[in-house]
C-alpha cells in the first residue's frame, strides 16, 4: 500500500512539474505584489568571531509587506531589546553586539533568526557563534639534541590548540624559512622530519611558528638546538654533554632500507567527507633518502583533482566524491629496498541537494503544484517539513496539501493558503535547511522584457529574442512578426519554455518587428521588439608574408568588408601582443607601414577588425634580412659591472659602489640600479634609480622592513649589459607606515548602505608586519565624532543602516605592529541612492514653429531626488494628426537632458498634429515618478511633395499631367503651382511658364506646346504656411511626321559625294608637287665635299613629318615648301650645326681645293634662313595631308 502511494505521488509530481517554471520570474521587479518572507543574507553556520571587534550576526530578508525579525539563542527566545549591548539594525534582522562593556565569550551560543509577515514565516540556519582563540605556547625548557650523522630525526612542534587551528611553519632566527626537500620535510601536524641527518643540519635556531589566521597573530616555540656528529666526535664530546643532553645512536650508521616514520604499521584507515579535501601522508627514513610513490589499489587517481605536496610525501585530492573511496598505497624505496603502506579511505557525506533546494512556488487559485526537497548523504539523511517555522504535523490541517516523504503536493489551492515551508535534511555529519514559499495570487500577465528593444545579430548566427513574463496563472507566450498574419512556430522559429524566440540561423529576411503576446485567463499583454540582421565582417585582402632588408620600409595591407551600419575598429598585434610604441610604425585605416626596418621588427603581425557584433583577423610574417656588409669595427653591449660593495649603512639608506665592465668600443651612457626584496617579492627585480655612465657609486634611499639585494646594469648605444652578480642582503628594520591608502571613496550599493573602498598598500609599502586599516566615517554636518572599525586583508568596508543618499566624511589610516601611519586626509562620499520620489511640476510647452516645441518645468528639490541628479527625460508621442488623411502614431520618443536643466527643445515634430508629453527626473538609481501628461498642438507647415506626377495623352502641341496629393499634408492644401520649361539638345533650359491650380484639381492639360520638344515639369503643393518641395517629371511632345519627311540626309546626296572626291584628288596632286620640289636641283662641289666628310647635319627624310635634312639652295634661303617649322616661326638649330668656330680660329673662313667657301653653310647662313623663314607660311606635311584625306573618306 505504501509503495502504491509513493508511485501515485511520483506520477502527480511529473504531471505538475511544469508549474515550477513560474519560479524563474524575478518577483522583485513587480511592485505591489504580496510576497511571503525570503531570507536573502545570513551568517555562516559556523561563525568564528574576532574578540577585538563587535559581533555582527547577519539576517536580512525581503517580502511584501517587509518582514519583522526575532531571534532565538540556544533554543530560547533572545530578548534583544532588554540587552543594552545588542542592537538590531533598522529594516533588518542583523544583530550588532557591542563588546566594549562585555567579553565576547559571553555571547557564544547557537542563534537562529525568524522573519515573518502576514503571508508566512521564514527561518535562518542555526548560527553557532564561537570566539576565535590563539592561546600562548606553554613554557618549556628544550634540551639540545645531539644526533649521530645518518640517523633519522623528528623535531616536535605541538602547537597550542586554537580556533581555528593555526598554520604551522619552521623558520630560523632571521625569519627565513628553513630549507626543506625530499630529505627534510614538515608533516601535516607540523612536526619536522629528517629521513637522515647530515653535518649541515647542525644549528641552534630550529623554531616552530604558529600563525592564527583569524586574529592575524604569530607565536613561536622555543628554539631547538641540533648538533650532528660523527662517531669520533661523539666519543670526544660525550662527557661534556652527558648531564644535559639527549644522545641518540651510539653505533655507526650504515646505509639502510626505508622504514616509515608515519604512518606506523602496514596499513591504516582514514575517513573524509564528500566535497572536502583528502590529505594522506607517508614519511619514511632511510639512507640514501627514500623517494615516495603513490597509487590507488582499486583504480586510478583522479588526475584533475590530485596533487602531490611536501616533495611527494603528501597526496591531496580536492572536492572528494564517493568514487574516491578505496585503498591507497604509498611506497618508499631507495637502492636497498622498498616498503609499502596501505591506507583505507572511507567517504561519508553530509546532506547535499540532488536537484537543488526547493524553489518558491507561485500558483493561481484552483491550480496544482509541488514542492520537492530532494537530497542525499552518507548515511542516508532524514527529511522533516515545517510550515512557517512550526513542524508540519503540528500545523493547521489543509486539505489541499499532502506530504509524501520529500515532496509536498498541492491540489486546488485557494486564496489565503500562502505560507513559507521549511525543509530540514540531516544526518550525523550535518544538515540542510531551506525555505520555499507558496504564494497564491491572481495576476494578469505582464511582460518584463524592455519594450522596443533592438536585437542585433550577424547573418547565419543564432538569434535569441527574450520575452520574460509573469502572471498567475502562468501566461502562454505567442510570437508574431510584422503583419501578424500567423504565429511564429516551426522552422526556422523555436519558442523556448521561458518565452524566448530562437532563430537558429538568422538571415536578412528575418529582420523586422516582432510582437510577444503573454496571455492567461485574466488578460493579455503585448510587447514589441526589433531584430536587425547584419552582414558579417570579413577581411577581403589579407596581409602577405614579407621579406625586407634592414633599413627599408614595408607595408601590410588589411582591407575589410563590413555591414555599413556597424562601425569597425582595426587593431594590429605583433607576436600576439601590442604593437611597440614606436613612431616608425604607422597605422592607417587599412594598412600598417613600418619605416626604417630593424631586426627587432621581425615577427608575426596580425590585423583584427572588430565591430560590436563580430570580428575577423588575419596574420602575416615579416622576415628582416641584412642588406649591407658587417662593419669592420665591432660594437657590442658592455660587460656587466663587478665587485658590488655596500658601505655607509644607515636605517633608511646605504651607499653602493661597483667596478664597470668592458665597454666594447661604445661608451657607457648610464648605469641602472635594481633591487630585489626577498621578504615581500622574492625573485622579482625592480628598477630603483639611474646614474650617469661616469659614476660608479650611488647613495640609495631605502624603505623599512625589507631585505634588499642590489644589482647593476650598464647601458651603451648597443643596449644593456647582463646584470651584475647580486650584492649581499641588506635588511632594514620595521617601522610605522609612511603613507596611507589612496583612492578612498564612498558610495552605496543599496539605498541604506555606504561602501568605503580604498587602494591597499603593498607589502613593500607596509613598512612592517601586521598591516591593517583603521576605517573612519561620520555623517557630514551631522556627526561630530568619528565611527571607526579595524579592517585587515580587505580593501573595502560596508556600513549598513545608513540614511538614503546623505554625504559622509571618510578617512582610512594604515596601521601595523609598529604604529599608525600619518593622519589621513578626509575624503567625501555619499550613501546609497534610491529612486526619486517627486515628479517635475509646472510642466508646460511653448510651440515655436510647426516642427519645434520647447518644454519647461520646475526643478525637483534636491532632497526629493535622493541621489546624484543625472538629468531629466521628456517622453513625448504624437497622439494624432489634425488632418483626416494622416494615420495616428502612438510610438513614444524620449529626449534626455543631462544635468540640472529646466527646459529643453523637442525637434523633428510633425506639423498640424496633437502631441502628448510628460517629464521625469532621474538619478543614478533610475527614473522618478511621471509628471501629469499634457498636450500641445503644432501649427500647419509646408506640405510634402505630391505623391506622384504622371504625363498622359501627349500630342503635337499639348499633353496632360495627372498627380496625387501629398502623403504628408501638414495642414490644409490651398492649391498647387505648376512650372514647366523646354530643354534643347544642349540641355539648356528655356523660359519658365508658371500655372496656379486649385486644391481640388488632380490633372491639367497644357495646350500650345511646341512639337517634338523636350519639357521639364515641376509641381508642388501649398498650405497657408507656404509651398512644399516639388516633384518633377519630363516628357516630349509628338514629332510632326510631315516635317520629318522633308528632312534629307545631306551625306546621301550625289552632289555632296562628288564634291568630297574632287577635294581629295586636289590634295593628292598638291602632295605630289611638294615631293618633286623637295628633290629637284644638282649637286655643287661643296655639296660633294660635305658628302665625302659625312656631315652630321645631313639627315634622310623623316618619316614622321615628311621633312628633309639637306641644306637649301644658295640662291634661295627659304625653307622648302614641304618642311615643318616650330609653331613660333623659328628654325631651331640642331646641336651638331656647323659654325665658323667649328672650322677654324676666330672668324676666318676656310676654302676647299675647288675654291668654294665653307662659311656660307655655317651658322650665320642658318640664321638668315631662320630670319627669312618667319615670312613664309608652313605648308602641310604629306602625312598630315593624307590624314586629312582619310578623314573625308
Amino acid at each position: 500500500m505504501m509503495a502504491r502511494r509513493r508511485m501515485d505521488a511520483a506520477l502527480l509530481v511529473l504531471f505538475l512539474g511544469h508549474l515550477v517554471t513560474a519560479l524563474e520570474v524575478p518577483l522583485d521587479l513587480l511592485e505591489g505584489l504580496p510576497q511571503p518572507p525570503t531570507i536573502t543574507h545570513q551568517s555562516p553556520k559556523d561563525f568564528i568571531i574576532d574578540p577585538r571587534e563587535n559581533i555582527i550576526i547577519h539576517c536580512d530578508a525581503k517580502g511584501k509587506p517587509h518582514p519583522s525579525f526575532s531571534w532565538t539563542r540556544n533554543g530560547t527566545h533572545f530578548d534583544t531589546e532588554n540587552d543594552p549591548n545588542v542592537n538590531m539594525r533598522s529594516h533588518s534582522g542583523t544583530l550588532v553586539v557591542d563588546i566594549s562593556r562585555e567579553k565576547a565569550e559571553h555571547y557564544e551560543g547557537v542563534y537562529q533568526c525568524t522573519a515573518r509577515n502576514k503571508h508566512g514565516t521564514a527561518v535562518s540556519n542555526n548560527v553557532v557563534v564561537r570566539q576565535s582563540r590563539s592561546p600562548l605556547w606553554s613554557k618549556e625548557r628544550v634540551k639540545p639534541i645531539v644526533v649521530q650523522e645518518g640517523v633519522s630525526l623528528m623535531l616536535p612542534c605541538r602547537p597550542p590548540a586554537g580556533l581555528p587551528p593555526p598554520i604551522i611553519f619552521w623558520m630560523d632566527n632571521n625569519f627565513q624559512r628553513l630549507p626543506q626537500g625530499k630529505r627534510v620535510s614538515q608533516s601535516l601536524n607540523g612536526d619536522l622530519y629528517f629521513s637522515n641527518v647530515r653535518k649541515e643540519d647542525s644549528r641552534n635556531d630550529y623554531i616552530c611558528y604558529a600563525r592564527f589566521p583569524h586574529t592575524q597573530t604569530i607565536q613561536q616555540k622555543q628554539p631547538i638546538t641540533v648538533r650532528v656528529l660523527n662517531l669520533d666526535a661523539i666519543n670526544d664530546t660525550v662527557a661534556a654533554f652527558y648531564n644535559d643532553t639527549d644522545l641518540f645512536s651510539e653505533a655507526p650508521v650504515d646505509e639502510r632500507r626505508p622504514i616509515f616514520l608515519i604512518p606506523s604499521g602496514s596499513s591504516s584507515s582514514k575517513m573524509v567527507l564528500r566535497g572536502h579535501i583528502l590529505e594522506m601522508e607517508c614519511i619514511a627514513e632511510g639512507l640514501p633518502t627514500p623517494e615516495i610513490l603513490w597509487s590507488k589499489v582499486s583504480g586510478d587517481l583522479p588526475a584533475m583533482r590530485t596533487s602531490f605536496l611536501h616533495y611527494n610525501k603528501t597526496l591531496r585530492i580536492v572536492n572528494v566524491s564517493e568514487s574516491d573511496a578505496g585503498d591507497y598505497r604509498c611506497k618508499a624505496r631507495n637502492q636497498l629496498g622498498t616498503v609499502h603502506h596501505t591506507i583505507h579511505v572511507a567517504v561519508k557525506a553530509a546532506p547535499y541537494w540532488i536537484s537543488g533546494a526547493p524553489r518558491n512556488l507561485v500558483l493561481a487559485p484552483g491550480e496544482n503544484g509541488v514542492l520537492t526537497c530532494r537530497a542525499s548523504g552518507t548515511p542516508k539523511p532524514s527529511i522533516s517539513w515545517a510550515m512557517n517555522g512550526i513542524p508540519i504535523e503540528n500545523s493547521p490541517k489543509d486539505l489541499s496539501r499532502k506530504v509524501e516523504d520529500d515532496t509536498i503536493i498541492f491540489t486546488d489551492v485557494q486564496t489565503g493558503s500562502s505560507a513559507v515551508y521549511q525543509c530540514n535534511v540531516s544526518n550525523d555529519y550535518g544538515y540542510l535547511l531551506s525555505n520555499a514559499f507558496v504564494n497564491v495570487l491572481s495576476e494578469p500577465p505582464r511582460v518584463l522584457t524592455e519594450a522596443n528593444k533592438v536585437y542585433q545579430v550577424i547573418t547565419n548566427s543564432k538569434a535569441l529574442i527574450d520575452c520574460s513574463s509573469f502572471g498567475s496563472p502562468i501566461p502562454k507566450i505567442t510570437w508574431f512578426k510584422d503583419s501578424r498574419s500567423s504565429t511564429l512556430d516551426g522552422d526556422p522559429y523555436f519558442v523556448h519554455d521561458n518565452g524566448t524566440l530562437e532563430i537558429n540561423v538568422a538571415q536578412a529576411q528575418n529582420s523586422g518587428k516582432y510582437t510577444c503576446a503573454a496571455r492567461n485567463s485574466l488578460g493579455i499583454y503585448e510587447n514589441h521588439v526589433y531584430l536587425e540582421v547584419k552582414e558579417p565582417t570579413r577581411i577581403v585582402k589579407q596581409p602577405e608574408y614579407k621579406v625586407v632588408q634592414r633599413g627599408r620600409s614595408v607595408v601590410f595591407e588589411c582591407k575589410v568588408k563590413h555591414d555599413p551600419s556597424l562601425i569597425p575598429t582595426m587593431t594590429w598585434l605583433k607576436d600576439d601582443g601590442e604593437l611597440p610604441d614606436d613612431e616608425r610604425l604607422i597605422v592607417d585605416s587599412d594598412s600598417l607601414t613600418i619605416t626604417d626596418v630593424t631586426e627587432n621588427d621581425a615577427g608575426v603581425y596580425t590585423c583584427i577588425m572588430n565591430t560590436t557584433l563580430d570580428n575577423d583577423s588575419a596574420s602575416a610574417e615579416l622576415t628582416v634580412v641584412e642588406g649591407t656588409p658587417t662593419p669592420a669595427v665591432v660594437y657590442e653591449r658592455p660587460d656587466p659591472p663587478t665587485d658590488l660593495e655596500l658601505t655607509d649603512q644607515k636605517k633608511r639608506s646605504v651607499q653602493l659602489t661597483w667596478t664597470p665592465g668592458d665597454e666594447h668600443n661604445s661608451p657607457t651612457q648610464k648605469f641602472l640600479i635594481q633591487y630585489e626584496d626577498s621578504l615581500h617579492h622574492r625573485g622579482q627585480w625592480h628598477n630603483l634609480t639611474e646614474v650617469p655612465g661616469t659614476k660608479t657609486t650611488v647613495h640609495l634611499k631605502l624603505s623599512p622592513h625589507a631585505h634588499y639585494t642590489f644589482r647593476v646594469l650598464a647601458l651603451n648605444a648597443e643596449g644593456f649589459s647582463r646584470p651584475s652578480f647580486p650584492s649581499r642582503v641588506y635588511k632594514t628594520d620595521p617601522a610605522a607606515p609612511d603613507e596611507n591608502p589612496t583612492g578612498v571613496r564612498g558610495f552605496g550599493t543599496e539605498h541604506n548602505n555606504l561602501v568605503i573602498s580604498w587602494t591597499p598598500l603593498t607589502g613593500f609599502q607596509s613598512n612592517g608586519p601586521g598591516l591593517h586599516y583603521k576605517v573612519m566615517w561620520r555623517q557630514k554636518a551631522v556627526d561630530l565624532d568619528w565611527t571607526s572599525v579595524t579592517v585587515a586583508n580587505n580593501s573595502q568596508f560596508v556600513v549598513s543602516g545608513t540614511p538614503t543618499f546623505v554625504p559622509y566624511e571618510l578617512k582610512v589610516q594604515a596601521v601595523n605592529d609598529h604604529g599608525a601611519g600619518p593622519e589621513p586626509a578626509i575624503a567625501h562620499g555619499y550613501s546609497g541612492e534610491d529612486l526619486p520620489i517627486a515628479a517635475p511640476e509646472n510642466v508646460q510647452a511653448v510651440v515655436l514653429n510647426s516642427t519645434l516645441a520647447e518644454i519647461h518645468w520646475d526643478h525637483v528639490p534636491v532632497n526629493l531626488i535622493r541621489g546624484h541628479l543625472k538629468g531629466y527625460k521628456v517622453y513625448y508621442w504624437k497622439k494624432h494628426s489634425l488632418h483626416k488623411h494622416n494615420p495616428d502614431h502612438m510610438e513614444k520618443d524620449i529626449l534626455t537632458f543631462s544635468g540640472n536643466h529646466s527646459h529643453g527643445m523637442l525637434p523633428g515634430l510633425h506639423p498640424f498634429s496633437i502631441y502628448s508629453f510628460n517629464v521625469r527626473v532621474y538619478n543614478g538609481k533610475g527614473e522618478g515618478p511621471v509628471s501629469p501628461t499634457q498636450q500641445f498642438k503644432t501649427p500647419e507647415g509646408v506640405p510634402g511633395p505630391p505623391t506622384s506626377l504622371v504625363v498622359t495623352n501627349p500630342n503635337l502641341d499639348s499633353l496632360t499631367l495627372e498627380w496625387s496629393p501629398p502623403r504628408e499634408h501638414n495642414g490644409h492644401i490651398t492649391g498647387y503651382t505648376l512650372r514647366y520649361q523646354p530643354v534643347n539638345n544642349s540641355n539648356e533650359l528655356g523660359p519658365v511658364e508658371e500655372l496656379a491650380l486649385t486644391a481640388n484639381e488632380t490633372s491639367v492639360t497644357l495646350p500650345h506646346l511646341k512639337y517634338s520638344t523636350y519639357y521639364k515639369f515641376y509641381l508642388n503643393a501649398k498650405t497657408v504656411t507656404g509651398a512644399g518641395p516639388a516633384i518633377s517629371q519630363e516628357a516630349v511632345t509628338i514629332v510632326d511626321e510631315a516635317v520629318a519627311s522633308r528632312q534629307v540626309d545631306i551625306a546621301t546626296q550625289g552632289w555632296f559625294i562628288g564634291l568630297m572626291c574632287a577635294i581629295a584628288l586636289l590634295i593628292l596632286i598638291l602632295l605630289i608637287i611638294c615631293f618633286i620640289q623637295r628633290n629637284k636641283g644638282g649637286k655643287y662641289p661643296v655639296k660633294e665635299k660635305e658628302d665625302a666628310h659625312t656631315d652630321p647635319e645631313f639627315q634622310p627624310m623623316k618619316d614622321d613629318d615628311c621633312t628633309f635634312g639637306e641644306y637649301s639652295d644658295n640662291e634661295d634661303h627659304k625653307p622648302l615648301k614641304g618642311s615643318r617649322t616650330p609653331s613660333n616661326g623659328t628654325v631651331k638649330r640642331d646641336d651638331s650645326d656647323d659654325s665658323l668656330v667649328d672650322y677654324g680660329d676666330g672668324g676666318d673662313g676656310q676654302f676647299n681645293e675647288d675654291g668654294s667657301f665653307i662659311g656660307q653653310y655655317s651658322g650665320k647662313s642658318a640664321s638668315r634662313d631662320t630670319a627669312e623663314g618667319h615670312e613664309s607660311s608652313e605648308a602641310p606635311s604629306p602625312i598630315n595631308a593624307m590624314n586629312s584625306l582619310n578623314s573625308f573618306v
